[in-house]
């Protein structure tokens, strides 16, 4: 799916069947970094994106994530969101989200 600010793709990491990314067009490093105008058109994409996953897949519920700086993980220096379907029975105890999606990236903090 595309517009003219802003595409959608797959995942080539997906944490879910169904996962995507939409990113803006032109080079942002960080979510901060985008104006308003592409702004709106990804988040057009991301409703588009939602209801082709909705027919397509099914999904109980998504989650919607931004990593923004290296230090909040963000591993590719291009402005982007996830949008990830979530299933019932995808993780034991769906409270708190992403954080317990992906087991191994669990830690405890006293």
């Amino acid at each position: 799916m595309e517009n003219d600010l802003a595409k959608a793709f797959w995942d080539l990491h997906p944490v879910r069947r169904g996962h995507l990314l939409i990113v803006p067009k032109q080079h942002y490093a960080t979510f901060f970094e985008i104006p308003g105008d592409t702004l709106a058109a990804m988040n057009d994409l991301l409703d588009q994106a939602k209801t082709y996953l909705d027919r397509t897949y099914h999904p109980a519920g998504y989650n919607i994530g931004v990593n923004t700086g290296a230090a909040a993980g963000q591993t590719v220096m291009h402005a982007h969101v996830h949008l990830i379907p979530r299933y019932p029975g995808d993780v034991k105890d769906p409270r708190g989200g992403i954080r317990k999606m992906i087991p191994a990236a669990v830690r405890r903090h006293r």
